[in-house]
């Protein structure tokens, strides 16, 4: 596998060791582009099609569909937009009921950090589910197994 094949194409599959050199230069470039203003959010952006089209590979490797990296995509700024709507909403309603608006506050930054832990415990096991997790000897729906499953080549 090549590196333009590993980065932008989400067909076929890949190895569990061709994932992390993959995984592990997107980090890369994502802590770089964040020095970068403009030109760093456009790399950022790119970086997530081509995280998309490794996770894909990998778990077509392991037999399962690729939309599976939808739920870590999907759950965990659902998580966290709504425990920050909360920080704001709660102290307003706690005000016109004449509650303590400034326990509602401390109440739902509580839930706000707690949102944020949970999404990022749902990214990490996914993607440590994905990095770790066998692939299928065989042949499956998603074509041949790696050739090389321990190797990307330059």
């Amino acid at each position: 596998m090549d590196w333009k094949t590993l980065f932008l194409s989400p067909e076929g599959r890949i190895g569990r060791q061709s994932f992390w050199i993959g995984w592990l230069v997107l980090l890369g470039v994502n802590v770089v582009a964040g020095w970068i203003p403009f030109i760093g959010w456009a790399l950022s952006l790119a970086s997530v099609y081509a995280s998309v089209c490794i996770h894909s590979k990998r778990l077509h490797d392991m037999g399962q569909t690729g939309w599976w990296q939808v739920l870590p995509w999907v759950l965990g700024p659902v998580l966290v937009f709504g425990a920050a709507i909360s920080v704001g909403v709660m102290p307003a309603i706690a005000a016109l009921t004449n509650g303590e608006p400034e326990v509602s506050a401390l109440t739902a930054l509580v839930g706000l950090f707690v949102s944020i832990f949970i999404a990022f415990a749902v990214w990490l096991a996914f993607t440590l589910w994905v990095g770790c997790s066998l692939g299928q000897p065989r042949e499956n729906k998603y074509g041949a197994p790696p050739i090389n499953p321990m190797a990307v080549t330059v």
